[in-house]
């Protein structure tokens, strides 16, 4: 019978020890963490919470700081505040990051919008040199062209021969042979579409005085009468004098020949030129033709 007793009396003594040591914990508890909570209350800058950082619990009941037969409501109170750290610190987390989406988002536009207005400067910029670039060309074309009308100007009275041709003619003749109009055939056909031009026509003949001066004279008429009846070249463009026996000039590289007279007649035809074609080329000289000539009988 005493054994009896003394066995449920150690049977009661173990199973009222925890209980006696989870009721100290508890009534130690608050404080242990009071203190937390008071310091809790003035927020610090030196953490993402701006909380003081939870302090641990130091101090050790019946069983020590790990009581093996701790109730759910004693791990619940112990873990609340870290629960509570936990998900204040899960909404900074999500806030910081829907602000960090948000500066990147506006970042974004950023750069796309000044990505943007670069290429509209850019567009802008290529725009401007092509039209500088235009301006310098026209600029240049202008100037070419103000010193070609210059040049033309100043020697639109300044006729150079271009072009000599000679007419043969048998003595106390004065009609043109067949010869003599194929001559001038290719001397004043390609006159048509051009301008800027005159004819000299003289006239040479045999003979003395008066006499010779009118043979020359009915001979260039007769070489003029044909150029404005047969190839419509303006009577203004022509200008004609009779030589009569005058002698023929030596060649210009013949420096030593003498001025000749000749038997029969003859009509020199020179044509020359100024530069007034330059006004309707575009803007360069018109290559130089070849002095030639083409007797014909």
């Amino acid at each position: 019978m005493k054994n009896r007793i003394v066995t449920a009396l150690l049977l009661a003594g173990v199973l009222i020890l925890p209980a006696f040591a989870q009721s100290s914990n508890s009534q130690s508890q608050p404080a242990t963490t009071s203190a937390p909570t008071d310091q809790a209350a003035a927020p610090k800058a030196d953490n993402a919470t701006g909380k003081t950082p939870l302090q641990p619990d130091t101090h050790e009941g019946f069983w020590g700081k790990v009581n093996p037969f701790a109730r759910k409501k004693y791990v619940q109170r112990q873990t609340a505040p870290i629960r509570d750290r936990i998900n204040e610190l899960d909404e900074l987390t999500a806030t910081n990051g829907k602000a960090i989406k948000d500066t990147d988002a506006r970042a974004q536009q950023g750069i796309q919008l000044a990505s943007s207005k670069a290429n509209e400067a850019d567009q802008h910029a290529i725009d401007a040199g092509n039209k500088a670039t235009a301006a310098q060309q026209t600029a240049q074309q202008a100037h070419t062209r103000l010193n070609t009308v210059e040049k033309v100007v100043t020697n639109i009275d300044q006729y150079q021969p271009s072009t000599q041709t000679e007419i043969r003619f048998k003595p106390g003749q004065t009609l043109l042979s067949k010869n003599a109009k194929e001559a001038l055939d290719e001397l004043a056909t390609p006159l048509k579409s051009q301008r800027g031009y005159i004819i000299e026509v003289q006239g040479f003949s045999s003979g003395h005085g008066q006499t010779a001066i009118s043979n020359s004279q009915k001979m260039a008429e007769s070489v003029v009468r044909y150029m404005v009846l047969n190839h419509e070249i303006p009577v203004y463009r022509i200008y004609l004098v009779g030589m009569g026996n005058a002698p023929v000039q030596a060649a210009a590289s013949d420096t030593t020949a003498k001025p000749k007279r000749i038997s029969g007649g003859r009509v020199e035809i020179s044509l020359l030129k100024n530069n007034l074609e330059q006004l309707a080329s575009s803007g360069t000289a018109p290559a130089p033709t070849t002095d030639q000539q083409q007797p014909a009988k």
